[in-house]
């Protein structure tokens, strides 16, 4: 019942927005953007077919109390995948467990956890002295916690682990691969029909559970009103100890989290049906009635401005004025010492190839780093250094004022926006490098050529990251001021509003709406003030932005024709192996980007049993005979077999049930790679060193944020889509404590 009537009211309010998003759409195929032109490439075609990460981590199974060692791998779309072990998923087993981490926060410490899981549920907290909900076997856990949705716990053997993992496989830009931003109307529609309904129920600021796709959004928009009212008329009645009731509790919200999502996804398909089937008819009114659809809309702006202005003015006067210079300062450190992170990590890392295809050797050698480099973009550890400097963002103080419910959202935009600069540099040089092939003769030829294709890179890279940081200090500003200013005018504006929808034509009511024109009033308030800051700070020289003035013409008219062409396979192309190898070899040697690699027979440092994990009084369950790893048949011959107890032990663990859907969890970053040896030399000169960096304090902490789009919540015991691959390490390093690393 509550789903239908949050749906209800959600689905209004997407019709009325997809219309005027289908409008601005055509408006803006019709008249065009006018901004600067990007100077990089952008790659038309996805990288695929690599894995991000992949390693050993152990795992708790719910069902029977036990710990369990799997092989976890991190694939392009930044899923979580876990298999039985390393030969499970190298034989294409289906994975034991798929985990899509919208929405769920990585916590590294059962203590922390105990404290969400105790407010979860007011009122019942363990004693002291009883045991927790969760005894970890180690000191390094990896823990999912979801709001909603069920938990997942993990662990690993050390510290270093625990670091990595959550940085450079579970954190990294979570939830930024769900709603697609391809889409230029669906896409703006949906945001802005959540943010609208939000604000009805006068929910102003930014939200955190705005992540994953659009089902899993709107279950978390009717798991927010729904959930209290479980928790009133619930919680009283849950029978046991403090620990079972919260075990218990985490079920319940976990089953109608699900049975929320079905019910979403049905009714969402079928609003999304009914607007795709009126939008010829609609697009075909807009084109041809588009000048006075404009008309309509500017003589309902200018009433609405004559009314509303002059209050908005004064509120940003004294409220939003005074603090948008301090607010800008604290985005632009952190944010400018990223974009210039990404610079120097791309500059050393094709000055490396550069000196490596010199002393080792010419064509070979450029095709085997080229392949590597092709996912400098998605490599979670030399990334690591980049996407940890807006760890230091902090508003303090203004976060209160604005009611900004925390910073994640602008740190995860602004990685995004790294990683996206950092791939479309690489797309770029290896475009420009592919081109200048055929015409190189030996190695001092190819040394040149690369060191002035970087410089040339450079300078488009310098150029795109100043319009791409200005235009995200722009939004992220808007983003903090216009609920603030939309809570403070409603009072006093928004109960007038209703008397201007007579201004409105009936025929053009789908494509402009009163609450729409009056944001873009407020907006206009404040706009002139957000711009002049951007546009003073960009004059100040002191974070490496280009003046407006400023604008680089397109220097290569053909570098974008380039852009339009096949995709380079390095490998294909150069390698001289005309023969396809067969699918399962392919699996085995697709692209690692990095690799932590635990002894698959490690086991835990004291034998975790039923005994260490139950409450008192819990009957001890029977576990699973294990598969000896060891006597695996290493042959193609014994693969059904392999097949065979595996799929028993599937049985056995009972991870889930068969019908459970899918989360998925994304990576962020790691430490930076190990430096070429200085015995590397090049016989012409080098580039000069990077442009002028923002000054780079150490950072504290390693977190970043990473992510993807899956349809499904939960998990579920099925095949991969995609091929993914064992680990190609470049280096291995022995730690002390009987892990190995790879990378």
């Amino acid at each position: 019942e509550k789903t239908g009537k949050v749906l209800g009211e959600f689905c209004q309010c997407y019709k009325e927005q997809y219309g005027v998003a289908l409008f601005n759409s055509v408006r803006y195929e019709i008249e065009g953007n006018g901004g600067p032109q990007a100077q990089l490439l952008h790659r038309k075609v996805p990288l695929e077919d690599h894995v991000i990460y992949s390693g050993n981590l152990f795992q708790y199974i719910e069902e029977n109390k036990k710990w369990r060692n799997r092989f976890c791998v991190v694939p392009h779309n930044y899923g979580l995948v876990l298999y039985e072990n390393k030969l499970a998923y190298e034989r294409d087993l289906p994975p034991r467990l798929q985990v899509n981490s919208a929405g769920y926060k990585i916590l590294t410490s059962v203590d922390q956890y105990l404290e969400l899981v105790n407010s979860s549920l007011p009122g019942v907290t363990p004693k002291s002295g009883h045991s927790p909900i969760l005894k970890c076997p180690t000191d390094f856990p990896l823990i999912l916690w979801h709001p909603y949705s069920r938990h997942y716990y993990f662990c690993v053997m050390t510290g270093k682990e625990q670091r990595q993992w959550p940085v450079t496989a579970l954190s990294s830009l979570c939830g930024s691969e769900g709603i697609s931003e391809d889409s230029k109307v669906e896409a703006p529609a949906f945001t802005d029909a959540v943010r609208m309904y939000r604000q009805a129920k006068e929910q102003y600021g930014t939200w955190d559970m705005l992540c994953g796709n659009e089902t899993q959004v709107l279950s978390n928009l009717v798991m927010e009103e729904l959930l209290p009212e479980l928790r009133t008329t619930i919680g009283p009645r849950l029978k046991g100890k403090a620990q079972e009731r919260q075990r218990t509790w985490i079920q319940i919200s976990d089953a109608v989290y699900r049975m929320v999502y079905e019910q979403t996804k049905a009714q969402y398909d079928a609003v999304m049906a009914k607007c795709e089937q009126e939008r010829p008819q609609m697009e075909s009114t807009i084109r041809t009635d588009m000048d006075q659809i404009i008309t309509s809309k500017e003589h309902l702006a200018s009433k609405i401005r004559a009314f509303v202005l002059p209050k908005a003015e004064i509120c940003v006067r004294n409220h939003v004025q005074p603090y948008i210079s301090s607010i800008l300062e604290a985005l632009m450190t952190p944010t400018s010492q990223g974009f210039a992170e990404v610079r120097e990590v791309f500059f050393k890392e094709v000055t490396d190839m550069n000196m490596n295809i010199v002393n080792e050797g010419g064509l070979e050698k450029l095709v085997e780093y080229m392949e590597k480099l092709s996912h400098l973009a998605f490599h979670p550890v030399k990334m690591q250094s980049c996407y940890e400097k807006m760890d230091q963002l902090k508003l303090e103080g203004l976060q209160q004022r604005f009611d900004v419910s925390s910073t994640s959202v602008f740190k995860q935009r602004a990685q995004i926006h790294m990683r996206q600069q950092m791939d479309d540099a690489v797309y770029t040089f290896e475009t420009l490098l592919h081109q200048e092939l055929g015409k190189l003769q030996g190695k001092d030829d190819l040394c040149k050529s690369i060191q002035r294709i970087l410089e040339r890179v450079l300078k488009k890279y310098d150029y795109d990251s100043s319009t791409v940081r200005k235009k995200f200090f722009r939004e992220a500003l808007l983003q903090i001021t216009i609920p603030f200013l939309l809570k403070k005018l409603a009072p006093t504006c928004k109960g007038e509003l209703a008397k201007f929808q007579e201004l409105i034509f009936e025929d053009f009511a789908s494509f402009i709406l009163v609450e729409n024109t009056y944001e873009e009033v407020v907006l206009q308030s404040v706009m002139k003030d957000i711009m002049q800051a951007v546009k003073e700070a960009a004059v100040q020289r002191k974070h490496n932005l280009y003046r407006d003035s400023m604008v680089m013409h397109n220097s290569d008219p053909n570098l974008h024709l380039l852009g339009e062409g096949i995709p380079i396979d390095w490998g294909e192309e150069y390698s001289g192996q005309p023969e396809a190898e067969p699918e399962a070899d392919k699996r085995r040697r697709a692209k690692q980007v990095v690799s932590v690699i635990q002894d698959d027979e490690g086991v835990l440092p004291y034998e975790v049993g039923a005994e260490a994990l139950l409450q008192p009084g819990s009957p001890e369950p029977r576990e699973p005979e294990e598969l000896n790893p060891g006597v695996l048949p290493s042959s193609s011959d014994g693969v059904e077999e392999i097949r065979e107890v595996l799929a028993k032990e599937s049985l056995g663990d009972a991870d889930v049930p068969s019908g459970a859907s899918v989360h998925h969890a994304a990576p962020a970053s790691p430490k930076p790679r190990a430096d070429v040896p200085s015995e590397a030399k090049v016989p012409c000169a080098t580039p000069a060193s990077p442009a002028p960096r923002a000054e780079t304090p150490s950072p504290s902490a390693r977190t970043a944020c990473h992510q993807p789009s899956d349809k499904e919540t939960g998990e579920e015991v099925a095949p991969t889509g995609g091929e993914c691959s064992p680990p190609q390490p470049m280096g291995t390093t022995e730690s002390g404590e009987g892990v190995q690393t790879e990378f």
